[in-house]
């Protein structure tokens, strides 16, 4: 009976989740539509088209040739982290599985991960703990990637985000932060928050085992601590110099899907690199937020555009088209990889031990 009722718990946890992601995706899809007029609308649909128009076709299949690039770059990575552990997979059969997780993912967010883990061992015998594992480490590497083009792009924006005007009275955002921070150190309120929280870190330290115990803090330390194993595995590839080339490789490709997209449309011709790579860095945050960034991505890329004085109708223009770039391309070519796997020849377990692994 109570394992019963601990499964119904996990369902309603699973399905909450479900919902709250999806909600997030709807949430911003109303902001995007809530108290525009008819005309922002029209000025909306009207920007979207000049995405196709002109030269602007040859952009944008550029931006999803970059998108099956960074796929096949991230299968290939893959398929390195595989071989310390004695599989040689098909190039093939690396690039059909992310295509699955991808496609998956846009329906039942989290579960393309363990259909891509099921699909290489149907296809390739990698026992399902030894892919996952992998996914561990491309998780890990990932975030700290995303990590780094966030902050560098923070970084290079100081200027225009310290000029940026947040009220009527024409009060910058650097002189309001400014103006925040003198505050604080002369209020001692500040300093007894400050000393309170450090005493907090002290006890939490050490009495970690206690709270290690607690199914939240279990659940964040054992997140951290994936990361961490997730990267220290990286020594075992045997030629790390070219893990790092395909990450690199990865996330220099994403930059171009997002660099070719805005090209397309002619408004942003003023737009610099730099700018395009804060739209491009803001933009990911999107695809955290909601499955396959619906939603949330056109959202954060056109406030993002905002920073570089572009309306908000055309931003939302901009960001919806790079979805929609990203989804069509998911589909179409995911759809494909479904029909190739199909009369793809699938190998034979070699041992008895790889049988009982996943059994």
């Amino acid at each position: 009976m109570e394992k019963k009722r601990s499964k119904f718990a996990e369902f309603v946890i699973k399905a909450v989740k479900f919902i709250l992601f999806f909600g997030v995706g709807i949430l911003c899809i109303y902001l995007c539509v809530h108290g525009m007029t008819a005309e922002q609308m029209t000025e909306v649909k009207e920007a979207a088209k000049m995405a196709v128009q002109g030269n602007g076709w040859i952009f944008i299949s550029l931006a999803f040739l970059s998108g099956v690039l960074s796929d096949y770059v991230r299968a290939l990575r893959n398929r390195q982290l595989l071989e310390p552990l004695g599989y040689n997979v098909r190039r093939s059969s690396a690039f059909f599985s992310v295509m699955v997780c991808y496609i998956t993912n846009l329906a039942l967010p989290r579960v393309g991960e363990v259909l891509r883990c099921t699909f290489l061992y149907q296809y390739e015998r990698v026992p399902f703990q030894k892919s996952l594992g992998t996914v561990v480490t491309e998780r890990a590497v990932d975030m700290i990637c995303l990590l780094i083009v966030l902050f560098s792009a923070i970084f290079v924006n100081t200027g225009i985000l310290s000029q940026m005007v947040v009220d009527d009275a024409g009060t910058t955002l650097g002189m309001k932060l400014s103006s925040s921070l003198n505050g604080m150190l002369h209020n001692y309120l500040f300093f007894i928050i400050l000393a309170l929280c450090i005493v907090f870190f002290i006890i939490a330290y050490r009495t970690r085992d206690r709270w290690g115990k607690v199914g939240i803090f279990a659940k964040i330390r054992n997140f951290f601590t994936g990361l961490w194993q997730g990267l220290i595995s990286i020594k075992d590839v045997r030629q790390p110099w070219l893990f790092i080339v395909y990450s690199v490789g990865l996330w220099v490709l994403y930059f171009a899907e997002a660099l070719f997209c805005c090209q397309a449309f002619p408004f942003l011709d003023h737009l610099t690199i730099l700018g395009i790579y804060t739209v491009f860095a803001m933009g990911n945050i999107g695809f955290l937020l909601s499955p396959g960034g619906i939603g949330s991505y056109a959202f954060i890329v056109a406030y993002a555009l905002l920073l570089y004085k572009i309306p908000l109708p055309l931003g939302f223009a901009v960001g919806w088209v790079g979805w929609g770039v990203q989804t069509a391309m998911v589909l179409i070519v995911g759809t494909i990889a479904l029909i190739a796997a199909s009369v793809m020849k699938r190998k034979m377990p070699q041992t008895k031990e790889a049988q009982d692994i996943t059994a």
